[in-house]
């Protein structure tokens, strides 16, 4: 039987109304779908359900997939779009009915999969990660599953901080988890502290690198942070002053965050200390 494909008015559907797994933008690939509608039309129709009441906002439908080809007519300002009528048993079932088929038009990130997990979970679609996982990706062989897993407090501490994560490739991504479980937060968070949100992925992963490597190979006499006997790592000595130690291929860095660092007198007086202690200049 073939679907019947309705026209429906742009104003009654509901872009947000399920938690979205694709959030990051590619402004060229949005440029060429627009152009392509403009010249063939659209293609394909997008996926909607009918919403058990009218919203506030009008809206009579909630969108299951299609999220970009629909902001495209948006933007086109058209008036309506073709959509074929879903009824997804639950919301749950409606979320994975998205997910599939964003993954069978483009891959979706493991970053951008535990964003939408996290979505879930605070929206109560689902109770707990693993019922989220095992329903959105049922197919994810048991390391993906696990990644995902061990990438869900990685995102809640790190989401918004990032420049892009969902571009971080799966090695560097199983390092923050590494890094995240043997108690490093504190020093991650420290070390991109001093860049703005802004700032490029690459900067920023600079930023980590001496943290990482740190918690990924450490050494047998240190114990990890927040244990007994762990090494003065990050000391907040005052307000508005932080120092945290930074391993290097040589030996060791201090670097010295917050407003009272940008103070020259610091740094003379730790070399004054340093001097005093561990002799003079030779």
């Amino acid at each position: 039987m073939t679907d019947i494909i309705h026209n429906i008015p742009l104003t009654d559907i509901n872009p947000n109304a399920l938690p979205r797994d694709r959030t990051s933008e590619n402004a060229e690939a949005d440029y060429e779908l627009m152009q392509s509608i403009l010249i063939d039309g659209l293609r394909q129709p997008i996926e909607v359900w009918e919403l058990s009441e009218q919203t506030a906002d009008g809206h009579r439908y909630g969108l299951i997939s299609g999220f970009r080809r629909l902001t495209a007519c948006t933007t086109l300002e058209k008036d309506s779009i073709p959509a074929l009528l879903r009824t997804p048993e639950s919301i749950p079932k409606a979320v994975t009915a998205m997910v599939t088929e964003n993954e069978i038009r483009s891959q979706i990130s493991p970053w951008e999969k535990v964003r939408l997990i996290l979505q879930c979970l605070e929206e109560e679609i689902f109770a707990t990660p693993d019922e989220a996982i095992s329903t959105l990706f049922p197919l994810s062989s048991r390391q993906k599953t696990a990644r995902l897993r061990g990438l869900v407090p990685v995102v809640q501490r790190f989401d918004g901080l990032l420049n892009a994560p969902e571009r971080l490739t799966t090695r560097r991504l199983d390092q923050l988890t590494a890094a995240l479980n043997a108690g490093y937060e504190d020093l991650l968070l420290n070390a991109l502290s001093p860049f703005p949100r802004s700032a490029s992925p690459q900067t920023q992963w600079e930023a980590l690198t001496p943290v990482l490597q740190e918690a990924l190979s450490p050494r047998p006499s240190d114990p990890a942070p927040g244990t007994d006997g762990d090494p003065r790592r990050l000391r907040t000595i005052r307000n508005g002053l932080t120092i945290r130690r930074e391993l290097t291929r040589t030996g060791w860095i201090l670097r010295f965050s917050g407003r009272e660092a940008k103070s020259p007198g610091i740094i003379d007086d730790v070399m004054d200390y340093v001097e005093l202690h561990f002799g003079k200049e030779v």
